[in-house]
């Protein structure tokens, strides 16, 4: 069993609109021997931050996951499928308006490390979202995520 902590590094835990000392510290060896953290690492990171945050951003305490991704067998497939999951579909959503946009969609991809391209089925759907009224973006890291969020929820209703 791999174990898990999160560390927000600087500023004595105060936000400082970039968060670029934010990270997960994964005590695995395979983690260990990582250069930059996997994407579900990142996410990790932006959700301990987002609950952490949420006293000054009430509406962080509706962020959602998609569990869109990652690799399944056949039978979950099959499963996923016909209930409903879509190829592509962003990684987290945010059900709040702000500066004009119905909700904001984030596809989250590593910031360093193998190559973490948009798929067509992800760029689609960030389109699609975009054209109803959505903000959808992607981020490189939850640093980035981060500071999108911020920016986000210090807007306008």
């Amino acid at each position: 069993m791999r174990k898990s902590s999160v560390i927000i590094d600087g500023n004595s835990g105060k936000s400082s609109g970039l968060v670029s000392q934010f990270m997960i510290k994964n005590h695995s060896a395979a983690a260990k021997k990582r250069l930059y953290p996997l994407e579900s690492e990142e996410q990790q990171a932006l959700f301990a931050w987002a609950r952490w945050r949420e006293s000054k951003f009430p509406d962080l305490a509706r962020l959602v996951a998609v569990p869109n991704g990652g690799l399944r067998n056949m039978t979950e497939a099959v499963r996923f499928k016909s209930e409903g999951v879509r190829p592509g579909f962003p990684d987290m959503i945010l059900p709040a308006s702000r500066h004009g946009h119905h909700a904001l969609a984030i596809e989250l991809k590593r910031r360093k490390g193998a190559p973490s391209k948009v798929s067509k089925e992800q760029q689609g759907w960030m389109e699609y979202l975009s054209e109803q009224g959505w903000m959808a973006r992607v981020c490189y890291g939850a640093a980035e995520a981060i500071e999108l969020l911020e920016w986000y929820l210090g807007g306008e209703k």
